[in-house]
């Protein structure tokens, strides 16, 4: 309850500041929104690099990937190989 009370307290005195110095609360809200969509900016191309990067990194993951499949194929039919000489071998 205390709490409650001391939110409308606040957000009442905050209105009233709002309309009393409104001139000055467009002053800072003007210097706000530059700064604010300077810094968004310059998270979007944080982001955006770091994105870039993950792309890079799957690209040169999927390289392997290919000689790896290859090597199953070959190791595979090696496996068949073995399995038909001691099944020869059993038989003698």
């Amino acid at each position: 309850m205390k709490t409650l009370i001391g939110g409308a307290i606040a957000a009442l005195l905050g209105l009233i500041g709002i309309v009393a110095w409104f001139p000055q609360f467009l002053t800072v809200i003007a210097g706000t929104i530059p700064v604010m969509l300077l810094l968004g900016g310059a998270l979007a191309i944080y982001l955006g690099i770091d994105e870039l990067k993950d792309t890079w990194k799957q690209d040169e993951s999927a390289e392997p990937d290919a000689a790896i499949d290859g090597d199953v194929e070959k190791y595979k039919q090696e496996i068949s190989e073995l399995k038909d000489e001691i099944e020869s071998l059993k038989e003698k």
